[in-house]
């Protein structure tokens, strides 16, 4: 175990399934196996043309279909190749949701291109135009009752409370219109100043990133995909291959989040300073499709496989973690 986290933990171990075999990592060991994979993935640079290119187009499919999808788009994955592709249409599917996947992949290249300006801190400004970016805009939504439309105002804080009912019953509160403003700036901060220290590793600091963002909610709408694109932003910027988390994965990545919120409490200003033993059951989860793409990104750019599948509705085929429940 490195002494800056560099393997994350110590006497934790973290299990994970594909199709392309069982990896086990046990962290309580000296030997780090993202550091090691990343080190021969750095080796491999620059890819062959056509093998990035296949690389970047699988990735595009697989990333956008499943952070929208995770949030109840209903663009089939062929309806997601067509448009992406082609800018086609087929089937049946709301306005909005081809409109939300393809403002979504504008976004993804977006962040890509920041993340390449290393000479750019992340910034507030740049988190509130992706979110302008990815809902396409201002839009508007029916209340639930089905009583009243109302405004999704993109792009800035939100201006009302937003909550969810938890599996339990209960009102869980994000942060609210108020303290919104101050805790995403300490936020931004944080990460600046961890980045430049390089205390955590790269895995770990888009872990607890992505929990004390989710656990603010700053925008009334695309607080997961702005999320999720912000934990690609972060592996993307310090080189490592980015992650998807498929749709099928959707119940274990839903419970690893509540297993970080029962560690920090209810308030949102715990959960927007938790500390990294509050978020390991998320740290844990990242760190596992980070070990899994590496190994396949390598598979891939070394010809011992053509392809990296990211898509599926078989949840067997993705990977799990194995969570100390304690």
């Amino acid at each position: 175990m490195c002494c800056t986290y560099q393997c994350l933990y110590t006497n934790s171990d973290y299990v994970t399934r594909s199709n392309y075999g069982l990896f086990v990592c046990r962290m309580n060991e000296n030997v780090n196996p993202i550091d090691t994979l990343y080190k021969e993935w750095l080796s491999l640079q620059p890819l062959k043309p056509e093998i990035q290119h296949r690389m970047d187009q699988q990735f595009m499919f697989d990333f956008n279909y499943n952070s929208n999808h995770l949030e109840g788009n209903t663009l089939t994955y062929g309806q997601t190749k067509l448009l992406l592709m082609f800018g086609k249409t087929e089937g049946e599917a709301l306005f909005r949701d081809y409109e939300e996947m393809k403002a979504h992949n504008v976004g993804l290249e977006m962040m890509k291109r920041e993340a390449r300006d290393k000479e750019r801190l992340l910034s507030e400004n740049f988190i509130r135009e992706l979110n302008s970016t990815i809902l396409a805009g201002d839009f508007y939504r029916t209340s639930s009752d089905g009583e009243y439309r109302y405004k999704i105002h993109t792009g800035v804080y939100k201006t009302r409370p937003n909550s969810v009912i938890t599996p339990s019953g209960e009102l869980f509160d994000y942060a609210s219109p108020e303290e919104t403003p101050l805790m995403m700036t300490d936020l931004v901060s944080w990460y600046q100043d961890m980045e430049q220290k390089g205390e955590l590793s790269v895995a770990a600091l888009a872990a607890l990133f992505h929990f004390r963002y989710i656990r603010i909610h700053p925008f009334e709408d695309g607080n997961g995909r702005i999320a999720r694109l912000l934990v690609n932003y972060i592996l993307y910027r310090h080189g490592y291959p980015m992650i998807v988390i498929p749709t099928a994965d959707r119940k274990n990545y839903l419970n690893v989040l509540g297993q970080c919120d029962k560690n920090t409490g209810l308030l949102p200003v715990d959960g927007a300073n938790a500390s990294l033993e509050q978020a390991k059951p998320l740290v844990e989860y990242v760190a596992a499709f980070v070990e899994r793409k590496l190994t396949l990104s390598i598979q891939m750019a070394t010809g011992k496989i053509k392809n990296i599948e990211e898509t599926t509705e078989n949840a067997n085929n993705v990977p799990e973690i194995m969570l100390d429940n304690k």
